[in-house]
């Protein structure tokens, strides 16, 4: 059976068990299985009137919400190719997809979204609001999903850092392999407990691994909460109480950082026994103990820690799970401190979102874990991480060629750089084509240093390290920071690196690299050949002036 039956099977069961929410104006709405499974046959009776044919394409282009999802399943239960949007993309992006994929519809959220599209692309093909599509015509019964296992059902569109997005394929068997592994992992990090999970979800649904994520709690009869407001995180997490929920490393960032700067802010005794056990906590995982650390650290376990774990995420939490891209060890370590493991994944969409995940009764601090069952990963040419098993794409749309050289023998090259270490944990270094080569011969991956310089700014939006082909290594530092904080900052990361890694020069640009401007992808990575493009004359006044001296 394909994953879509067994997802409508568990609803079924759940019958009458809520099983999908929302928050919305700060009211919670939510549907049981046996209305959510509705919701799908509405859908599904509004697609089969149009008349597609098993293969037919459809877009789909809305925010996060339960109709989201349950448009989805019918798509794909109908046999068509779902083609995720990302609602906050550019138009002209999203039309340049949809050139390519050639849907034969367009499901829409909101009226805002299709204008904005039909302005851009006159030609467009046919758009229905989700009001349409979910008005409630009866239909007949559509039990059984028309997809099967060798079947396309997604085509998702990778981030496009250094060029046009690629459309990558999915097939039923591919998913279904991927919700198996992850269910399986889910298991360990419950105990084999019985009762309903809980999970709060704000990652938008057009990711590959937010929606294999979300797949995977609905097939699990989870209670899944979904966020539609991310303003309104740090107040709809601890109400959810979730048990564990999907994050990328900015927010785990941000929420580090808000928690120093309102301990800060309230000082006297809290401050201090925070502060102090911080330190406490720092140096005990150094091996580098003082005298007292015991007694602050007690301290903070007792009385700090836990209020702070209950006001950031609730009283059930299990583990933070993360992905996208590397966490810093720091980070990881932090959330340690406070009780509350943080379990990484890795994984791109053309391995449907997933190759590794941390054990959670194994966790190694900067690593994402060891591959998943059924998974080979080896290193190749440089270091590149290289990927085989059911969880590898058949290939990219309409491009052979890319497909070609993505998939070799088997084995598709991620172009990640990383390592293993002897408990089978993998670590991820940078990306190949992010490589910096100095006109000195010098390979240069930039994330570390990134890192490091960011670790130094609080202040600081993005950090990026420019100049291949150069004498040295130059940054681009954006957000609310003086010149005199970022040369700081360097004085203290440069003396910890080799002369060819060192950051000789900056420059600083008040407007924060965005999904808005162009200079970020869809999922928050930075364009760095569009960056590097469209800031050359900032670039080359850096090399200018350093010469000059």
């Amino acid at each position: 059976m394909a994953f879509i039956g067994e997802i409508f099977s568990q609803l079924k069961a759940a019958a009458d068990i809520t099983v999908l929410q929302e928050i919305r104006d700060g009211q919670v709405t939510g549907v049981t299985g046996a209305e959510f499974l509705e919701l799908i046959r509405k859908a599904r009776t509004f697609l089969a009137a149009r008349s597609l044919k098993k293969g037919d394409r459809c877009g789909l282009l809305a925010a996060n919400s339960i109709r989201w999802m349950a448009l989805d399943l019918a798509g794909m239960a109908e046999g068509l190719i779902v083609i995720p949007l990302y609602f906050r993309q550019a138009p002209a992006e999203l039309v340049a997809m949809m050139k390519d994929s050639t849907p034969s519809l367009v499901c829409c959220g909101d009226a805002t979204l299709r204008d904005g599209i039909k302005q851009a692309w006159p030609e467009a093909p046919p758009y229905f609001l989700f009001d349409e599509i979910f008005a409630g015509a009866e239909g007949i019964a559509l039990d059984r999903p028309q997809a099967r296992d060798a079947d396309p059902v997604t085509i998702i569109y990778t981030s496009g850092t250094s060029g046009e997005a690629k459309g990558v394929v999915l097939t039923a068997a591919n998913v279904g392999f991927m919700l198996g592994c992850t269910s399986a992992r889910l298991d360990s990090l419950m105990g084999g407990g019985s009762g309903q999970d809980r999970i709060f979800h704000y990652l938008p649904f057009n990711f590959c691994a937010s929606w294999i994520a979300t797949l995977t709690f609905l097939l699990r009869g989870s209670l899944v909460t979904l966020n539609t407001d991310l303003t309104k995180i740090p107040n709809d997490m601890p109400a959810v109480a979730p048990h564990y929920f999907l994050n990328v490393p900015q927010l785990l960032e941000r929420m580090r950082r808000g928690v120093d700067e309102q301990i800060a802010q309230k000082g006297g005794v809290t401050l201090a026994v925070y502060s102090r056990a911080k330190s406490a906590w720092i140096r005990q995982k150094e091996k580098r103990a003082q005298a007292g650390d015991a007694i602050w650290l007690w301290l903070g376990q007792a009385v700090i820690f836990p209020a702070i774990r209950k006001k950031m995420v609730g009283e059930n939490l299990k583990a933070l799970i993360c992905g996208s891209a590397p966490l810093t060890p720091e980070t990881q370590d932090y959330f340690s401190m406070l009780g509350i493991p943080v379990l990484q994944v890795y994984g791109l969409t053309e391995t449907t979102g997933i190759c590794t995940m941390d054990d959670p009764n194994n966790v190694a601090p900067g690593r994402v874990g060891p591959a998943i069952s059924g998974i080979e990963m080896r290193l190749g040419e440089n270091d590149e991480i290289v990927v085989r098993g059911p969880n590898v794409f058949p290939g990219y749309w309409n491009r052979p060629q890319s497909t070609a050289d993505a998939v070799r023998d088997g084995w598709f090259h991620t172009g990640d750089q990383g390592d293993m270490d002897a408990s089978g944990n993998w670590r991820i270094v940078g990306r190949i084509k992010n490589l910096i080569v100095l006109g000195s011969g010098h390979k240069i991956a930039p994330e570390a240093i990134e890192e490091e310089i960011a670790r130094q700014l609080p202040g600081a939006q993005q950090v990026v390290i420019v100049g291949n082909g150069r004498g040295y290594l130059s940054v681009i530092v954006t957000g609310s920071v003086t010149g005199e904080q970022v040369q700081v900052a360097l004085d203290a990361v440069n003396p910890e690196l080799p002369h060819y890694k060192q950051v000789r020069a900056f420059h600083l640009r008040q407007e924060p690299f965005s999904i808005e401007n162009g200079m970020l992808t869809a999922n928050g990575k930075l364009k760095r050949d569009l960056i590097s493009a469209r800031m050359k004359s900032e670039i080359e006044d850096l090399y200018q002036v350093k010469q000059a001296v």
